[in-house]
């Protein structure tokens, strides 16, 4: 299980949003005091595609959603408070189902 917090202290929100899939993945930029950086997001119902070009941790705050990274034979269930990581240079499916997946993808470099 994740301990994803529920808020972040001292952080800079970006205010333009990142919008995706005509509004199906939306989420917001917030820059830490040392700089990195992680976004907050909303996925609703579909099946999208993402590629990465860091590694990144995504945590699942709220929802439920099934993933099946690149390269991989089968999908993972992943609902509030579990994780997974994506290698850099690499993608995943992500898929909604209902309701709307609440999630925090932090860049791990």
């Amino acid at each position: 299980m994740s301990s994803t917090p529920q808020q972040f202290a001292g952080v800079a929100a970006v205010a333009k949003a990142n919008v995706y899939f005509d509004g199906k993945v939306v989420s917001h930029t917030i820059v830490f005091p040392d700089g990195s950086k992680k976004t907050l997001g909303l996925i609703y119902p579909g099946k999208f595609h993402f590629g990465t070009d860091k590694a990144e941790r995504m945590e699942i705050v709220a929802g439920h959603c099934t993933v099946k990274l690149d390269g991989q034979a089968s999908s993972v269930n992943y609902s509030a408070g579990q994780l997974f990581e994506v290698p850099a240079k690499s993608g995943f499916d992500i898929e909604v189902k209902q309701g709307i997946c609440e999630y925090v993808c932090s860049f791990l470099s």
